[in-house]
């Protein structure tokens, strides 16, 4: 059996004749020759480039959430105000990675329709792939997008659920004092009618008016701290039903990919059976035309017979 020789010497040797019968001087066929031992990394595209940009800013929000998961949850390390600017980085960070991850989209769309010919048909089977590939990338960057939002969506109802749970107690509260001192208003009352009656009965109801405006007064505060608490709780409420509708709205995105990987698996189904049907076609017409000469031939056959006998 023959060895394999290395003929990777020779084929340097060769180089180096050609460059120098070519002018080139002594730098210009060492970059030649280095080039060969290392290799230029290869040229991303514009895609691949904003594709692993988009992956670097999940990767720092899913690091900024593992940082400040404690300070978000836990009430005695950081102020409400804290807790706020943390929720509002974090909806700034997902915003910023689904707008890029909908250039994303947008450019495959682009591209998509750009290589579509007149029948709607891809033109190239590589072209169609790349954008299969596509398709796969941001795919998978909105699952990691949607996995981070999970991560702080629970982060949240922590704590709208502390929130809540705070403002119930301080309701009840609210309703026990009242009726408290409204209990206490009575004998206090009740005491001080003895004195007030040696005054003069005009200083009497003008008293009497004040205190009916300051009670109605306490009742009107009372009540709208109620409806504020009230307002404040269903805000909270409304607040985590938007995030969870936002986290719907990303399923269904995803749903909407894995429904295009079908109908791209079915156009592939519709140009095969084209194929075929075009293969069908051919061999119905070759098979009607030996049809015909073989009835042309056995009628000629038979005419012969018939002169010749």
């Amino acid at each position: 059996m023959v060895k394999a020789r290395d003929r990777t010497e020779d084929f340097k040797d060769a180089v180096r004749h050609t460059a120098h019968s070519l002018g080139y001087d002594e730098a210009k066929v060492a970059s030649i020759m280095a080039s060969f031992i290392i290799h230029k990394p290869p040229q991303r595209s514009p895609f691949s480039k904003a594709a692993l940009k988009t992956l670097e800013s999940i990767g720092e929000l899913d690091q900024f959430l593992s940082k400040h998961r404690k300070d978000y949850t836990d009430l005695h390390r950081t102020t409400e105000k804290e807790r706020d600017s943390i929720e509002h980085e974090v909806s700034t960070f997902i915003k910023t990675c689904q707008e890029q991850i909908d250039i994303l989209k947008n450019s495959i769309n682009q591209e998509e329709e750009t290589s579509k010919g007149w029948l709607g048909i891809a033109t190239t089977k590589s072209n169609a792939d790349m954008i299969a590939h596509k398709h796969g990338v941001v795919l998978i960057l909105s699952e990691r997008l949607h996995t981070v939002t999970a991560q702080f969506d629970q982060l949240r109802a922590v704590r709208f659920q502390d929130a809540i749970n705070k403002a119930i107690p301080r309701r009840k509260l609210n309703r026990v004092t009242r009726k408290d001192s409204a209990e206490t208003s009575k004998p206090d009352t009740m005491e001080l009618r003895e004195p007030e009656e040696l005054r003069a009965e005009p200083l009497r109801v003008q008293q009497q008016l004040l205190d009916d405006e300051t009670r109605a007064l306490q009742v009107e505060l009372t009540n709208l701290l109620d409806t504020v608490q009230e307002t404040e709780t269903k805000m909270v409420e409304m607040s985590a039903l938007n995030h969870l509708m936002s986290t719907h709205v990303l399923q269904q995105s995803q749903q909407i990919e894995h429904l295009y990987e079908q109908a791209v698996e079915a156009t592939k189904n519709v140009e095969l059976g084209n194929k075929e049907l075009s293969q069908a076609i051919q061999r119905n017409s070759s098979s009607r035309t030996f049809l015909l000469l073989f009835l042309f031939v056995l009628t000629f056959s038979i005419l012969f017979l018939d002169w010749y006998s």
